[in-house]
């Protein structure tokens, strides 16, 4: 039986359209309504209307003076519960047994428009790896976001994420692929989803890469508009928990995870990605604080690596500067370099380039290293640097909270990992916060080095 907003074989199920706009009015609705607190001229404008997974952006954009990306529309790979597309684009030379990189695009976007700007087709190409394209569309979801907030497509054995992880197995029976070396990587809707498969399916994806996305089940007591922006703050237990409860006969080993995140991201604010880093730290028993920390790409990312005892890099989280939501690229033809920038993937830093790395292929950091110093190879791993200097932010309360530098609780601010109390939240009261190490913010509002 198909759910509402899905199609039937034979066309739309009766009432199907209705409710369909009924949906797309209280999306509006809702959207309109998520405003951040009163500011000295008045209220804060409120953001654009939004789907239940991303702010509603402009049409798909066009690939300019690039042809695009060859992708095969497999029409059947089994049982499609979730009523998505599958598209595969295979590098013309790959070896036995490639691994598997399952992409999954952002809102508004499709399979095509993901391959064309991503950069992932050219990073398949240069380190071996078949490339799998998920791809929702307006039947499923009326901004064409895959549902990652919806339980009957975030469960395992369930609508989407059943479909998504058919398509992956559909990759090893019919293109000879290696079952142990499958990954999962997407934007915004396709980076919760990419959640939702590391959490449902630990025994099949051996890690992922989260871009602009949030934490598994944020939504299972909040609206995803909360779990977006602010965001939701629980304790690493809490969220590790509902990773477990996922699967709750799977005791490991879990998904190694990589979290991207615009320092500037007000759609999906910063704060998730460091509650992506609590929930799948807890997740390996690791600590919350960095094991090294540093820089990589030509634009300063802030490169933070969790290592377990045998020095595999378990959880890394990347936060890109000057740029919002999006996949960053960084158009050229050098080594780290791949994408081609538009709406959603900012000028930047080859991402792509980077996760490939940390799944392992094409040279990467993929197994264990025997000391958690990483290799001076420039073209390996992304290589810490000495701690940066202490970060220094000042800013409204309101601001702090947005970026992810601050908490609220009963309508005060709460500075992010020291916890001190920073006042009412709101846009009035102005703190200066010293982060150091990454991610724990002081108040150093008598100066800041």
């Amino acid at each position: 039986m198909t759910r509402p907003g899905k199609t039937c074989p034979g066309g739309a199920r009766p009432g199907v359209t209705r409710l369909r706009r009924a949906a797309a009015a209280a999306v509006v609705a809702l959207a309109a309504a998520l405003a951040g607190p009163a500011s000295a001229t008045g209220a804060s404008a409120a953001p654009a209307a939004r789907t239940a997974t991303e702010q509603t952006a402009t049409a798909q954009t066009a690939v300019s003076a690039q042809a695009a990306v060859t992708l095969e529309r497999v029409a059947s790979f089994g049982p499609n519960p979730g009523a998505l597309n599958m598209y595969v684009h295979r590098p013309a030379s790959l070896p036995q047994n490639p691994p598997v990189v399952v992409a999954l695009h952002g809102c508004t976007q499709s399979a095509q428009d993901y391959a064309d700007h991503s950069g992932l087709p050219a990073v398949a190409a240069r380190d071996g790896f078949l490339l799998v394209f998920a791809e929702t569309t307006s039947a499923n979801n009326i901004q064409s976001c895959f549902n990652w907030f919806q339980s009957g497509d975030n469960r395992r054995g369930q609508g989407e994420a059943a479909s998504i992880r058919q398509m992956a197995a559909h990759a090893v029976s019919a293109y000879g692929a290696d079952p142990a070396r499958v990954h999962v990587t997407g934007l915004s809707a396709g980076g919760a989803m990419t959640s939702v498969m590391l959490a449902t399916y630990p025994d099949v994806f051996r890690a992922g890469a989260v871009v602009a996305g949030l934490p598994y089940d944020c939504t299972k007591d909040k609206s995803p508009y909360t779990c977006m922006n602010p965001g939701v703050d629980l304790t690493p237990a809490a969220w590790a928990q509902r990773v477990r409860d996922a699967y709750p006969s799977h005791t490991g080993p879990w998904p190694r995870v990589a979290v991207w995140h615009g320092a500037n991201d007000s759609t999906v604010v910063p704060r998730n990605a460091d509650e992506l880093r609590d929930q799948w730290t807890a997740v390996h028993g690791l600590s919350q604080t960095p094991s090294s920390t540093g820089t990589i790409g030509p634009n300063g990312t802030r490169h933070e690596e969790y290592r377990a005892a045998d020095g595999t890099v378990a959880v890394e989280v990347n936060r890109v500067p000057g740029i919002g939501h999006g996949t960053p690229v960084d158009p050229g033809t050098g080594a780290e370099q791949c994408g081609t920038a538009g709406t959603y993937y900012p000028d930047s830093i080859c991402s792509s380039h980077w996760i490939s790395r940390f799944f392992g292929l094409g040279g990467g950091t993929g197994t264990p290293t025997p000391t958690p110093t990483p290799s001076p190879d420039p073209t390996s791993s992304p290589t810490p640097t000495a701690p940066p200097e202490a970060a220094c932010w000042t800013g409204s309360n309101y601001q702090h909270v947005q970026a992810g530098r601050a908490t609220t609780s009963g309508g005060y601010t709460y500075a992010k990992g020291s916890g001190q109390a920073m006042g009412l939240y709101n846009t009035y009261v102005t703190h200066t916060l010293k982060e150091s190490p990454a991610g724990y913010f002081v108040l150093a509002d008598d100066g800041c080095p």
